[in-house]
């Protein structure tokens, strides 16, 4: 519509959850937008935000005060950063997985077995500390696969899955029963982005993980990342950013990598402002230390969230704003606004 009639926005309300007086309530997410084409000369464009309210200059499409800027999918990043990829790809039937109890019967009844079952994490198990294990064969050699009956029967239930399925690129992959579809397991410590997250967090919750451990493509990965890479990434400017483009489940969160990611614009910072964030970076890691017994659902949890892991947090936003040059003040809406100005740069350059 902006491309073809001109189309302008001229207020909004931004998203809301839409109540009613049922007592079974839906779950829908609304929002409203006052729109008319031709000249864009309205100078009383305002936006909406929950009880408050913001006169405006321009109203893009992501409903803030910036400019009309269209975030499309990129298969590489826009700056020079590690690239993320999706963690591996079962497609079992669950056949590969164990849970924890299965794996506990496995130990007591044929240990010589243990050796090739690994922790693995999707983002439910990442963010809630649950425990689950999966059947990883990747360079298992096959005498060894076959002096297992444990193994063998969980390797043919993983082929008939396959073999049943209407897709021919499955199909195809039954030829390979004791790998996963696809593998993209990283040789070392990397970075793990839950692919879905619950929207009442200030941040997403992510870190490093050994290489272990094992991923599925429930998240997305960053091998080859340090630790400045995780002090941008878990700081309120990605975060900004993230919750403007992202995709949503309900109100929730829906990180992409095409998307979020691979758009988001990097900082130039000094090497004085580089060895800083890397340092709030750390204390971020150090903070959640404190707290073995609780899980990053716990840690970020609003109302559970500990005070060192605030402060900890807070130092590391101004940090990367200070890399930025953005002011501490600024409202998240301008932040996005600014990051949308810089995503424009980048793509100039």
């Amino acid at each position: 519509m902006v491309e073809r009639f001109n189309t302008h926005i001229d207020f909004a309300y931004r998203t809301f959850v839409w109540d009613s007086e049922a007592n079974n309530k839906a779950h829908v997410h609304c929002v409203i937008i006052g729109f008319s084409d031709g000249a864009n000369t309205n100078t009383n464009k305002v936006i909406y935000d929950g009880a408050g309210y913001s006169p405006a200059k321009n109203i893009n499409t992501y409903l803030l005060d910036g400019p009309n800027v269209f975030i499309t999918s990129r298969n590489k990043p826009l700056c020079d950063v590690p690239e993320m990829i999706y963690g591996n790809k079962p497609t079992d039937g669950g056949a590969f997985f164990l849970t924890e109890e299965e794996f506990d019967d496995v130990k007591r009844n044929s240990p010589e077995d243990a050796q090739y079952i690994h922790q693995v994490l999707g983002a439910t198990e990442f963010i809630n500390g649950r425990k689950r294990y999966c059947l990883w064969l990747d360079g298992v050699s096959p005498a060894v696969i076959k002096s297992s009956q444990f193994i063998m029967n969980r390797i043919q239930a993983v082929k008939a899955f396959r073999e049943a399925s209407p897709k021919a690129a499955t199909q195809k992959s039954a030829a390979t029963p004791s790998l996963f579809q696809e593998i993209r397991q990283p040789k070392g410590e990397y970075i793990i982005v839950p692919r879905h997250s619950s929207q009442t967090r200030r941040y997403i919750p992510i870190g490093f993980v050994s290489p272990d451990v094992i991923v599925n493509d429930a998240v997305q990965i960053i091998p080859n990342a340090n630790i400045y890479d995780f002090g941008i990434l878990t700081s309120n400017v990605h975060m900004a950013w993230m919750r403007a483009i992202c995709g949503r489940i309900k109100s929730d969160y829906r990180y992409s990598k095409d998307v979020v990611y691979n758009n988001f614009p990097w900082p130039s910072p000094t090497s004085e402002q580089k060895s800083k964030i890397e340092q709030t970076a750390q204390s971020i890691l150090d903070a959640r230390a404190l707290y073995p017994d609780s899980s990053l659902a716990d840690l970020y949890d609003p109302l559970t969230m500990p005070v060192e892991l605030q402060k900890a947090h807070t130092a590391n936003d101004r940090a990367v704003m200070e890399a930025y040059g953005f002011s501490t003040k600024m409202s998240e809406m301008d932040c996005v606004a600014a990051l949308m100005k810089l995503y424009q740069r980048k793509l100039q350059d």
